[in-house]
């Protein structure tokens, strides 16, 4: 069986997936936090997910490719240099980097760039997400996710589309852009939802997570699937089919 070892085990994520992996065929190599010796666990494990934090990544990265393990990395509040560093470590190792590992999200991200691409600049698109009161990163990595699916239905980048704040603004929307309003609260494990309005018509598309078991099964299900695959960058897409 696929030995996976989990970085960033002592977290709710870390915790969800130690408790889930035996449910779907695999072993559990072992678990670190930011004390824990990741060349170690690298070394006894055929593919790695990490759930730590951002300023972990370049070292979780580096042990990955000095042996050779893939690694699944679902930590959000990523940086453009932490995805430099990911492109780099793909031209050595198997590297997936998603914002979102539920196998529904994945699917919404792919209905939400279709809905995009075939409605005009005249339907506005707001995303609107909610989040248990501890969550450190706003707007969530699951909901740039589905902005970048927007964006790229429209075909631009969503760093041209996208307006998060939209306090001291005036004046009339702007048309063609990508809204983003991020609610936290209680104990969310994560709500989302992609608003297309027109005039005098809306469409909705949204997901809700009920609880972690979601998110640590779509993060297994990948790295299991991660397991073994050459060198190169992968996506949740490639995992589902979509």
């Amino acid at each position: 069986m696929t030995a996976i070892g989990i970085i960033g085990s002592a977290g709710r994520m870390g915790q969800a997936l130690a408790a889930a992996v035996p449910d779907l065929g695999a072993t559990l190599a072992g678990g670190i936090d930011a004390s824990g010796d990741p060349a170690t666990l690298a070394h006894d494990a055929d593919v790695l997910i990490d759930f730590s934090a951002p300023s972990a990544l370049e070292r979780n990265l580096a042990v990955a490719r000095l042996t050779g393990t893939p690694i699944l990395i679902g930590t959000t509040g990523l940086s453009p240099t932490h995805h430099a560093l990911v492109d780099a470590a793909a031209q050595e190792i198997a590297v997936l980097q998603t914002g979102n590992v539920s196998l529904g999200v994945t699917l919404l991200a792919k209905l939400v760039r279709e809905a995009a691409a075939r409605l005009g600049p005249d339907w506005d698109i707001e995303i609107v997400e909610m989040h248990h009161r501890h969550k450190v990163d706003a707007p969530s990595g699951t909901a740039l996710l589905l902005g970048e699916a927007a964006a790229a239905g429209r075909g631009a980048p969503l760093a041209e589309l996208r307006v998060s704040d939209r306090a001291g603004l005036v004046g009339a929307r702007s048309e063609g852009t990508i809204g983003f309003a991020s609610l936290r609260g209680g104990s969310v494990a994560g709500d989302h939802l992609v608003v297309f309005a027109g005039e005098g018509e809306r469409i909705e598309l949204g997901h809700r997570a009920e609880n972690r078991a979601i998110f640590a099964r779509g993060a297994i299900t990948a790295a299991l699937w991660l397991a073994g695959k050459p060198a190169g960058r992968y996506a949740m897409e490639e995992v589902v089919g979509v």
